[in-house]
């Protein structure tokens, strides 16, 4: 009975290798393999191309086209500080100066 049992498993192990050389060997036979990794850390890179940040407050240039645009000929910039924007130049009866918020957008405070 012994005999049996040791014939037995003799031949399960052999087989059992058989089985498994021939497994490695069809999967070699199988071609290339891509490995894929994917890499999800939180983070998004965006497009490439960034607008720049939007101005946050009335710039000089802006002021003075902008009061160009309303009339006012050879303007330029008088004043500059944390809270306005003035501008002077010439209109229909002589000198006149405007005066910008200076904030996004250059709203008209006083003309």
């Amino acid at each position: 009975m012994t005999q049996f049992l040791a014939k037995a498993a003799l031949a399960t192990l052999i087989a059992a290798s058989s089985l498994m050389g021939s497994l490695s060997a069809a999967s070699a036979a199988e071609g290339p393999v891509v490995n894929v990794q994917w890499r999800d850390d939180g983070r998004w890179d965006g497009p490439r191309h960034h607008r720049p940040p939007p101005r946050e407050g009335c710039s000089p240039w802006f002021a003075q086209e902008k009061a160009s645009r309303m009339g006012l000929r050879r303007a330029r910039v008088v004043d500059v500080n944390r809270r306005v924007v003035v501008v002077a130049g010439f209109d229909r009866g002589g000198r006149d100066r405007v005066v910008f918020a200076n904030v996004r957008g250059c709203p008209v405070i006083r003309r």
